[in-house]
């Protein structure tokens, strides 16, 4: 099993908040998340996302989960290995 530091998840929050015209801050406050929290998931350093979050990022963004999460597999091309 790899290292927990080691997630192969990218999220696409910055890219989302641009083609929506959304700051950080809006989006914060629409979710009822904190800022700490949602620069911590756009800058990949989280550790897990509650579902209710995952929910609420998806409404505001008018999005589907895998619009902001990607997994990059081991035999994908675009593979940092």
């Amino acid at each position: 099993m790899p290292p927990e530091d080691d997630h192969r998840i990218t999220v696409h929050l910055d890219k989302l908040l641009a083609e929506r015209g959304l700051t950080l801050t809006e989006l914060a406050e629409r979710v009822g998340v904190t800022i700490v929290n949602l620069s911590i998931l756009k800058n990949g350093r989280a550790r897990a996302i509650r579902f209710s979050t995952l929910s609420a990022l998806c409404r505001e963004l008018d999005c589907q989960p895998g619009d902001l999460l990607h997994y990059d597999s081991l035999d994908s091309p675009d593979s940092p290995d």
